[in-house]
């Protein structure tokens, strides 16, 4: 196992004593290497979620286009009414805007991660809902809401990381 130091300490990456979570290495002099990176990937990785989910809602708040979409906010209040048949769409559609934007921006800083992030989840969970059951996300499917939901149940998982605000804090949940 790599000498110990402030990358492999990340709780989430040890291996308990007697157990080997990630197979023998063919090459075996990576290791080390691997343990010092993964909490920079991790780190890549929960800041690009972020940031996806902020390209999402920024439009939203800003009443501009998105992609196809022209109008990102009455396209999420049809899918919260019609699609899903809840009450106070507009309402909610704000509120999935204003986790979107400002949740992707606490996200991919790493701050409140495991509030913001099973939140993020349970829309994808709805999102996916609504959508379906067309996977392929070429036909309008759910398989990037799929995608989306299960990254962030891992990100609520593993928590900020030590790259975040989290850690600089000295707190999460």
């Amino acid at each position: 196992m790599a000498r110990e130091n402030e990358y492999t300490s990340w709780p989430r990456l040890r291996s308990r004593p007697g157990t080997d979570r990630t197979g023998r290495l063919v090459i075996p002099a990576l290791g080390g290497f691997y343990a010092r990176l993964a909490p920079v990937t991790y780190a890549f990785l929960r800041f690009a979620f972020g940031v996806t989910m902020l390209t999402h809602g920024l439009p939203k708040i800003l009443g501009t286009s998105h992609g196809s979409m022209a109008d990102p906010m009455a396209g999420s209040m049809n899918l919260i009414s019609g699609t899903l048949g809840l009450p106070f769409a507009p309402q909610l559609a704000v509120m999935v805007a204003i986790l979107e934007t400002f949740g992707g921006i606490a996200l991919a800083l790493g701050f409140l991660t495991r509030l913001i992030a099973p939140m993020m989840a349970v829309q994808m969970a709805f999102i996916s809902i609504a959508l379906g059951p067309t996977w392929p996300w070429i036909d309008r499917g759910i398989e990037y809401p799929v995608m989306l939901g299960f990254l962030a149940l891992f990100i609520s998982f593993q928590g900020g990381g030590p790259f975040s605000l989290d850690h600089a804090v000295g707190r999460e949940l």
